[in-house]
Parts: C-alpha cells; sequence; structure tokens
C-alpha cells in the first residue's frame, strides 16, 4: 500500500526506524510526505535523503502556515521546486477552521501553487477544511477557483476527503482521487453514507500521521501502520475483498506520479 499523506517527518516521532518498520510490516511501502512551511522542509528532506525509496517529499505552503511572510515562503517553495524531483505541490489549499485573518492570502498562495503544479505537470495535494457550524465551506470555494483558473495538467488529491456524495462526484470530475483516512473509522465521520456510492478507482488511502488516528487508535498518535485499519473499514463500507481495495487504492495513487 501506499500511504499518500503522512507528515512523519514531525517531531512526535522520535522513533522513526521503527515506525517505518512497523509501516512496512503492515504492508504500506511507501509513504508520501506533504510538507508545510519553511520550518519543514529539513526534516522531511532528511527522511527523503535516508529513505528515497520509502519516503517521497512534496514541496508546497500548507493554508495554516499563510501570514504576512508568504512571499518568503512561496520563494522557498519555488526555490525547492526548481531544483528537486519532487512527486507533487503539497500541501496547499484552504483552512477556514483556525483563523480568517489571511484568507485573501491563502487564495493568492493557492492560485500560485496551482499555476506551478499545471506548468510543471505535478499532482497537488489539497487541503480544504471549512469553518465550524456550517460556516464557509473550504471544499466549494477550492473548487469554485481550480474550475475558475481551468488550469491544464491538475491533477491531485482532495486530502482527507470528508464531504458530501456530490462533492465526491464534483471532486471526481475535477480529475482528483478523494483521500481517505482515518475518519473513515470514526462513528460520526459521514463516510459511510459516501464512500458506497463511489468508485474503489477513485479512492486512495492516507492516514495524515501523527493526525487523526483511525479507530482504535483514536486521539492517539497515528501512524502509517494503521493505514490497513482505513483499508479495511474502505472494504467493509463497499464490501469488497481487503486485497482488491489495497491493490487499486495502490494503483490509483501510483497514476498520480508523473516523474
Amino acid at each position: 500500500m501506499i500511504d499518500t499523506h503522512a507528515h512523519i517527518y514531525d517531531l512526535q516521532f522520535d522513533d522513526k526506524e521503527a515506525m517505518l518498520t512497523a509501516a512496512e510490516q503492515q504492508g504500506v511501502s511507501q509513504i508520501w510526505m506533504p510538507n508545510c512551511a519553511k520550518e519543514t522542509i529539513e526534516g522531511m528532506m532528511a527522511l527523503a535523503g535516508q529513505y528515497p525509496d520509502r519516503c517521497l517529499p512534496m514541496m508546497g505552503l500548507h493554508p495554516c502556515y499563510v501570514c504576512e511572510t508568504v512571499d518568503d515562503e512561496l520563494a522557498a517553495v519555488e526555490e525547492w521546486l526548481n531544483r528537486y524531483p519532487f512527486i507533487a505541490i503539497g500541501e496547499i489549499g484552504l483552512d477556514f477552521y483556525w483563523d480568517l485573518t489571511h484568507v485573501d492570502r491563502q487564495f493568492e498562495a493557492f492560485t500560485t501553487q496551482l499555476q506551478w503544479a499545471s506548468r510543471r505537470n505535478l499532482s497537488i495535494s489539497i487541503h480544504s477544511r471549512s469553518a465550524a457550524n456550517g460556516g464557509r465551506n473550504a471544499f466549494a470555494e477550492a473548487a469554485d477557483l481550480i474550475e475558475k483558473l481551468a488550469l491544464p495538467n491538475l491533477s491531485g488529491i482532495f486530502h482527507c476527503f470528508v464531504g458530501t456524495v456530490e462533492e465526491a462526484r464534483r471532486a471526481i470530475d475535477l480529475g482528483f482521487k478523494l483521500g481517505i483516512g482515518g475518519v473513515s473509522t470514526f462513528k460520526n465521520g459521514g463516510l459511510d453514507k459516501v464512500l458506497p456510492h463511489i468508485d474503489l478507482e477513485h479512492l486512495v488511502l492516507e492516514t495524515d500521521a501523527p493526525y487523526l488516528a483511525p479507530v482504535p487508535y483514536r486521539g492517539k498518535r497515528n501512524e502509517p501502520a494503521y493505514q490497513k485499519l482505513i483499508a479495511q473499514r474502505v472494504a467493509d463500507l463497499k464490501q469488497l475483498p481487503l486485497s482488491l481495495v489495497d491493490e487499486q487504492t495502490t494503483r490509483n495513487a501510483q497514476q498520480l506520479l508523473k516523474r
């Protein structure tokens, strides 16, 4: 399997060798690492250098790190894109959950990175977290922007997808896969009402480690080894063999590797 989204360079992982061994024992042969900001690049690239075939880095500016220094952050992203063969640009997008202070800058940073992805023919990993209590819908506004820009060569993953069937189909129509993670195992996560209606060819698996650990580890540190639990949940919801889920989602992820 491929874990298409895991922050395994995070300081919570002070046992990286053991964590990677556990992942491999559970069938996770490759982990894709999204960048967040300048401060996370060093740790991510160190892992990529140590495990070049297993830990594959992306490069991008996470919307939660967009602030007054956005120009410096984007300059660092572009500099790295010019000198290393990243598998994707990510994670990028919109976050309305924590703070709306820099939303305009978020849109500008998202647009710039979408343009880079289009020009470089790189996949993208999209973060779209909506405001609480029915506020602004980050998925809808991200999809609106992608449709408005109408850039060629855009494909990738809507990371941590937790939307409706209609939103899932909209993402698919835009040429994107749906990143399915630990939320799929949550009692009130909502994906039990969505995944049965979406073909397996549109799904990829992710953990978002160290965040959003699946049941029965919810609330604890997440890690790539737990992806098997997510795969099993998808298999159960879609009434498919686990082996088929493993094989097809891996193939789906591989389709996004353009390097």
